[in-house]
């Protein structure tokens, strides 16, 4: 768990960060003018706040960066990186046996194969191949080569190549299969041997998003890999324990970043093609780099905490960076070649302070992502004259000859699950779920997903009336944070009931769904019921703009999903995000002071029914709500293998805090309507599935719930909240 000291100084720049944002966006979220009414341009506001917190932590990290004038500087620094990386990922975990054994070898001219298994963790069985030089003498410089994203792992032909160019250069290899790939695919399809997800990203970031309710991520599970790894071949009688090396390409290269950072052993390091991106850049385009689950590091912004900062422990041991030159034309965001060069000069000065500025390498090729063959040879060069001590010149790749992925498995069927029993990473989900049960860590939600609270005479802005039969519709906005603006149309019936409080409709889908004349909201106000429906952040209207850059890029990353990881990496979640907003409606409602009431009604539907539901929790300025079609709670979620549930309502360690039951039964006694809630996987529950998963959080189910089978929402529903 994240330490008090990085929540004490998350709040700080919190405090601080409205008006920094609003002063330096406002001329972005400014629309245009015509015919009197005056359009503002809500697509802007989520990528713009977004800016804004990126904007704070590169000038934060400038400033730090700027104090590393000295050896003891630089060293205070590295200190920090490595601390911090462990508290921002969960916590180191606690070294077990190995258990290692060979299971398999084969010799080849030039060097013999062992298959080799072990667990990092344990019950976590992880699959290796151990290359051995049969050339030179023992003890070898020990290399650890870790994988890119092919879901044949260490199977894949041109880390193959790498591999076995490297032992015929004189070095103990050994290259491991990551979490979902190669023999530790953990969502296998009919075959038995591919993934079932859309792709071996996937195969990270599906349980990565579930750890992260638990207080755990995707980078500590992986970096754990790559260090037990370390530990098994340092301590092989073949190698010199004093000269390890590490490699990889593309997420291998991250991983190798993230592993140079917390583990001194390593003498020698080259990454290829890596994610070396920060998210907080000098051309921050919204949402930035996203990347898979383990890639992203939760709430990193708020403590200025970058990408590069991996690399600051290395110094000044000897570090090659290699990048493609067409990485930023989709492989990475269109900042890549930018952030890396600037990053790269800050890290030089940090070599040359050190007095070893030749220990630091930068190479690139023009060719798209992939270790090619003269990214290999750069490899094979750096670590014959850094890890080998040798002038000799690499000009040609040692003959190397991949094999099929069969004739590396380490077991019978090439899935660690099936041959030797591994646990996938959803089993350790499962078992924390159920070990957390009803006992909660007694730290409040409220310092997790860390919402604003609107300002006391919030006010909404009519920006202009038309007739509508029998009713008078209103375009309006209000603000809920520094450049955020929320678009509200407004029906007020010509009549109103004034003994009914305001509706709020918050709809996944958008405002504009059920506004128009005839329509849903038009029908409520009719009979005399006040209505107003918002798109709050990331919502319809407010749903961000297309940024610029190579479009295989840009439109894939206009997704709701990768906001929500830059908004986690940042360290404001877009759950709090949402529910900031939420608030900020219902305070600029209630200040209408419409009949003297000043509590409001809120429908939420779909995605939307978790920021509603923890906004009545933090609010008692909401008197009932009416949740359509919403997640029946978080333990579902994590109970689900296949789950749906969107990553917007996340945030870190959430779940041993509370649950959305809980919630809802301390609300009371506002009533809370449960109409056609959905388990993880987004299947409808019946009214008794969702009876007894309420009264299993809670004892027994609060009189202020009330349950209903069908997700209706019309006006009979809506009009009875």
């Amino acid at each position: 768990m994240k330490s008090e000291r990085l929540k004490h100084r998350a709040v700080s720049r919190r405090e601080l960060l409205g008006a920094v944002v609003g002063c330096a966006l406002q001329h972005r979220s400014q629309g245009v003018r015509l015919s009197g009414f005056y359009y503002r341009d809500y697509a802007k506001c989520l990528p713009d706040y977004l800016s804004g917190l990126a904007r704070q932590a590169y000038q934060e990290r400038n400033r730090e960066l700027s104090l590393l004038t000295n050896l003891e500087a630089i060293r205070k620094r590295q200190r920090w990186v490595r601390e911090t990386l462990w508290k921002l990922v969960g916590g180191q975990p606690e070294r077990t046996p190995l258990d290692a054994r060979v299971t398999g070898y084969f010799s080849r001219p030039g060097y013999r194969l062992e298959k080799v298994v072990y667990q990092s963790q344990p019950g976590v069985m992880v699959s290796a191949n151990l290359y051995i030089p049969d050339s030179g003498k023992p003890p070898y410089p020990g290399v650890l080569f870790q994988m890119g994203h092919a879901g044949s792992g260490k199977g894949y032909a041109s880390y193959q190549k790498c591999c076995q160019g490297l032992a015929r250069l004189g070095c103990v290899v050994l290259a491991f299969d990551p979490m979902g790939q190669g023999e530790r695919i953990n969502y296998p399809d009919a075959s038995g041997r591919s993934t079932r997800l859309t792709s071996v990203d996937e195969e990270h970031s599906v349980p990565g998003k579930q750890f992260l309710l638990l207080g755990n991520s995707a980078t500590r599970y992986q970096v754990w890999d790559a260090i037990r790894s370390l530990d098994y071949l340092a301590g092989h009688p073949s190698v010199d324990g004093r000269r390890l090396g590490a490699t990889g390409q593309s997420g291998g290269a991250t991983l190798t970043m993230l592993l140079a950072c917390v583990d001194d052993r390593l003498s020698v390091a080259a990454i290829s093609s890596g994610n070396t991106e920060n998210v907080a850049t000098a051309k921050f385009q919204a949402p930035g780099s996203t990347d898979d689950a383990e890639q992203d590091l939760i709430g990193s912004g708020l403590v200025a905490f970058d990408r590069w900062d991996l690399l600051y422990p290395v110094a000044p041991k000897p570090l090659l960076v290699q990048v493609s030159a067409h990485d930023f034309f989709g492989t990475y965001s269109p900042s890549y070649l930018d952030d890396g060069g600037e990053q790269y000069q800050n890290l030089a000065k940090v070599y040359e302070i050190c007095g070893r500025p030749d220990q630091l390498g930068w190479t690139s090729t023009p060719m798209t992502h992939g270790l090619s063959y003269s990214l290999r040879l750069a490899i094979y060069q750096w670590f014959e004259r850094w890890l080998m001590n040798s002038e000799r010149t690499i000009a040609e790749e040692p003959q190397v000859s991949p094999e099929s992925e069969e004739a590396l498995w380490t077991g019978p069927t090439g899935n660690v699950t099936r041959d030797f029993g591994s646990l996938r990473p959803f089993d350790w989900v499962k078992r924390e779920a159920a070990a957390i049960g009803g006992e909660r860590t007694g730290v409040s939600w409220k310092k997790l997903v860390s919402y604003k609270l609107p300002p006391a005479q919030l006010k909404l802005r009519t920006l202009k009336e038309v007739p509508l039969r029998g009713v008078k519709l209103a375009a309006a906005e209000t603000n809920s944070a520094g450049g955020v603006w929320i678009p509200v149309w407004s029906f007020i019936p010509a009549t109103p009931d004034l003994g009914r409080p305001p509706l709020l409709v918050l709809d996944d889908r958008g405002r504009n769904s059920g506004a128009q004349e005839d329509g849903l909201y038009h029908q409520l106000a009719l009979s005399h019921r006040i209505v107003y429906a918002a798109d709050i952040r990331g919502i319809g209207d407010s749903r961000p703009e297309v940024g610029p850059g190579n479009p295989a890029y840009t439109i894939e990353h206009n997704d709701e999903e990768e906001y929500a990881w830059a908004a986690l990496i940042l360290g404001e979640p877009l759950l709090a995000q949402r529910i900031t907003d939420i608030l900020s409606l219902v305070r600029a409602i209630g200040n209408e002071r419409l009949g003297g009431k000043e509590q409001v009604a809120i429908a939420a539907r779909g995605r939307l029914t978790v920021p509603a539901l923890f906004a009545l929790a933090a609010s008692e300025n909401i008197g009932a709500i009416y949740l359509a079609g919403g997640l029946v709670s978080f333990k579902s979620l994590l109970e689900t293998e296949n789950y749906q549930q969107p990553l917007a309502n996340f945030a870190w360690d959430l779940f041993r805090s509370t649950d959305l039951p809980v919630l809802a039964a301390q609300c009371a006694p506002r009533p809370v309507q449960l109409a056609g809630a959905v388990d993880g996987s987004n299947s409808r529950l019946s009214i008794d599935e969702v009876r007894r998963i309420y009264a299993g959080n809670t004892g027994a189910t609060s009189d202020n719930i009330r349950i209903s089978a069908s997700p209706a929402w019309d006006e009979a529903a809506l009009g009875a909240v």
